[in-house]
Formats: C-alpha cells, sequence, structure tokens
C-alpha cells in the first residue's frame, strides 16, 4: 500500500502529520505500507526515511536517500498502481517500478483532496481511498457546496464570493461592498477552497475585511464572506457508508478561547515535543499534532441540535455518492439554538478516527483504515469498463 501525503497546498504540513499517523496505525498484518511524499513543489519521493517525522521537510543529506518517483498513468490492466523511479538504476538499465494494489490518500487542501489527485488515479485505473473526485471537488469549494445542498432543507449561512484582482492582492473598498451583497459586519472571510482554518479573519468594518482578502489572495483565488455567527459553538461529526448503512460517528465540540480557532492553536498546541513517533499498536491512540486540540467528544447538547447534525450529515454525503469518511463542521448560535451546516472536509485531519472510536458502534483507527481501504478496492470494481468500451451500434471503425 502506498501512502500518499505532502503536496502542493497550505495545509502540506498538516497532511504530512496525517500521513504518519495512517502509516503507524496501519492493520500490519493485512497490509504492508510505504511512505509517498510529494514536496511542496509537487515532486514524489519514496523511501523509508520518509516514515520519521524527524526527517520533515526532507533536505539534503535526507533528499539523496530517496527515490524519486512518478505515476504510471497509463491505464493499469491488472488493476495495480506502478511508481517510476525518475533515475535508472545504471546505464542502459531500465527503471523497475515500484508496484502497489491500492493508495491511501492523506492529502489536505489543494492538489491532493480536491478531486485532481483522485481524478489522476482513475485515469491510471489504481484502487485509492476516500471520496471520489465529482464528491472530492464539490466539497472542496465552500459555495459549490452551498449551492448543491440549497434545496434539502439544510439551514446554511448567506454568503458573498470575491474574486481575486486581475492584479495585486487588494481590492478597492467600492468593489468589495458591491460584492457583499447586503451582508452587514461583523463578518468572517475565509480561503474558499482550504481548511485548517488558516486565512480566516473576523472583520469588524471594510478596512478589516480588505485586509483579510489581501492575505487569503495570496494562498486562493476566491474568498468566501459569511455573517459571523453570535455566541458561536462548533460540532462536527464524520459520516461513511457502512454494512449497516449510512452511519455517523460521534459529535465533537472543538474548545477554544478564541472565537476562531488560528491554525496553529487547532494544529500545534500542547504537541508532542519528540520529534519521533514511537512504536504503537495498530489502532492506538495518537496524541500528537493536531490531535492535541481540545475537544469535548459526545458533548451534552439539546436533542433537535443533536438529531439535525446526525441527519443533515447524511443527506449531505448521499447528495455527493458519498465515499470515504468525511467530517460535517457546524456553526451553532448556543443561545438561539440555530445551527448551520459550515464545510466539508473531504479528508479530515487523522481521518476523524477519534470521532469513530467513540461513535455508536466503535472502532478503532486500524479498523477504520481497513474499512476505507476495502471501499476503495470496491469502487474500483464497479467503474471497471469492457475492454473496448464502444457500443456496437456506434463503432464507426472496424475492429480485428
Amino acid at each position: 500500500m502506498a501512502v500518499l501525503f505532502g503536496g502542493r497546498s497550505p495545509e502540506h504540513d498538516v497532511s504530512i502529520v496525517t500521513g504518519l499517523q495512517a502509516l503507524e496505525a496501519l492493520d500490519q498484518e493485512r497490509f504492508n505500507g510505504f511512505p509517498v511524499y510529494v514536496s511542496t513543489d509537487g515532486k514524489w519521493f519514496t523511501g523509508d526515511a520518509l516514515r520519521q517525522r524527524a526527517n520533515y521537510l526532507p533536505k539534503d543529506p535526507i533528499i539523496k536517500t530517496l527515490a524519486p518517483v512518478l505515476l504510471d498513468t497509463s491505464p493499469s490492466v491488472d488493476g495495480r498502481g506502478r511508481l517510476l523511479p525518475v533515475k535508472p538504476g545504471g546505464f542502459f538499465a531500465k527503471p523497475k517500478p515500484i508496484e502497489f494494489d491500492v493508495a491511501l490518500f492523506a492529502f489536505h487542501g489543494l492538489f491532493g483532496e480536491d478531486g485532481r489527485m483522485q481524478s489522476l488515479f482513475e485515469l491510471a485505473n489504481v484502487p485509492y481511498t476516500g471520496m471520489r473526485p465529482l464528491a472530492s471537488s464539490v466539497l472542496m469549494d465552500k459555495a459549490v457546496t452551498k449551492r448543491m445542498l440549497a434545496e434539502t432543507g439544510i439551514a446554511l449561512l448567506r454568503y458573498a464570493i470575491i474574486e481575486r484582482p486581475a492584479s495585486g492582492l487588494l481590492p478597492a473598498a467600492q468593489e468589495v461592498e458591491a460584492r457583499l451583497n447586503g451582508l452587514e459586519f461583523p463578518l468572517i472571510v475565509k480561503p474558499l477552497h482550504l481548511g485548517s482554518s488558516i486565512g480566516v479573519a473576523r472583520a469588524s468594518h471594510m478596512d478589516e475585511l480588505r485586509g483579510g482578502l489581501s492575505v487569503i489572495f495570496r494562498l486562493d483565488t476566491h474568498a468566501i464572506v459569511e455573517p459571523l455567527v453570535q455566541n458561536l459553538v462548533e460540532y462536527n461529526v464524520a459520516v461513511r457508508t457502512s454494512p449497516r448503512g449510512i452511519e455517523t460517528s460521534a459529535i465533537e465540540r472543538p474548545k477554544s478561547e478564541k472565537e476562531l480557532l488560528d491554525f496553529k492553536a487547532k494544529y500545534l498546541s500542547g504537541a508532542s515535543s519528540s520529534s519521533k513517533s514511537g512504536s504503537k499498536q495498530p489502532g492506538a491512540t495518537i496524541s500528537e499534532g493536531m490531535l492535541s486540540l481540545t475537544r469535548e467528544v459526545n458533548p451534552a447538547i439539546p436533542e433537535e441540535i443533536s438529531a439535525k447534525i446526525h441527519a443533515w450529515a447524511k443527506v449531505c454525503f448521499a447528495a455527493v455518492y458519498g465515499t470515504g469518511a468525511p467530517r460535517i463542521d457546524y456553526l451553532c448560535n448556543q443561545e438561539t439554538g440555530e445551527i448551520w451546516l459550515n464545510e466539508v472536509n473531504p479528508c479530515p485531519g487523522s481521518f476523524g478516527y477519534f470521532l469513530w472510536q467513540a461513535g455508536p458502534h466503535p472502532m478503532l483507527f486500524a479498523e477504520l483504515l481497513s474499512a476505507l481501504i476495502d471501499e476503495g478496492f470496491a469502487c474500483q470494481r464497479t467503474i471497471q469498463l469492457p475492454p473496448d468500451p464502444t457500443h456496437p451500434d456506434a463503432r464507426l471503425f472496424p475492429r480485428g
């Protein structure tokens, strides 16, 4: 199994943490996992040195021990993936491919979680885990997600989209005002296609809004603006398909003294001081990086709110022919009880395994990963076509 992580994304480092956690948690009796690291400039590497957190981001001499590789995108006839070494093994030698049965995606954000990597592996006809290209691309765009769910009965905040200027990063105040469509301050502004709280900012007036946009437009082409939810409390729940049908995990309530969790508060506060992950049994709790976020799992909340969280997650998942185990995030006004679906994370940090451990049908991290891998094989089987998929009545050219 190839475990892929990193990538050309502002969420690159978070993806590394998730990928290493997955490598550590795999059921070693079923799977032989190896790391495939995609650097910030898009180069692919594999090698044992990539198993150690202390070696990131890899530099010389670590890079010299790694094998640069590319994915063979010619359609696989046996369903196996092949990584082609960039450098031949010797003079006139043909590169020996590194074969694997399935890819476990641990990408977050652009160029990995957003449908592009998924499409690449479907082109190569190689099994992979998680959401399919349609769901990945739709759910990574916060505005398209809202449009898709507009007629489902799920409550959604009003919003406005602001596009990055053709030149520069600071749009004119008049231009921003025209795009707000009547939204009143205070507002929340965030990148349209990113997660991990990167670039999220509160704006009490136009200057703050434009300042937030100038930061966002360094990372994304569009920003989404929404009303600030007063008395804010957040709830998250994961969803997946099991033999019992579509089911949801435990609910979590992230806790912070701030109204919004910035990137460092979310992923780095309380992180382990150890640079190397210790040996753990498959499925054991991993308490590094993003998992150090203080949270309350299965919080005491009104039954009406809990019912909406679970039901809306299932509706959203079904609307995109869901696969994988995405996490659905909600915003709630604690005083009024109003709740809105905020966004969907096709591949949540650490695969949201702790939500499934505490769910109605508890499962360990290793069990979750195994289920995602089995699903990846099943999805691959369903999209196979005959060697010549052209219907006989549509054939314009002679066959041999």
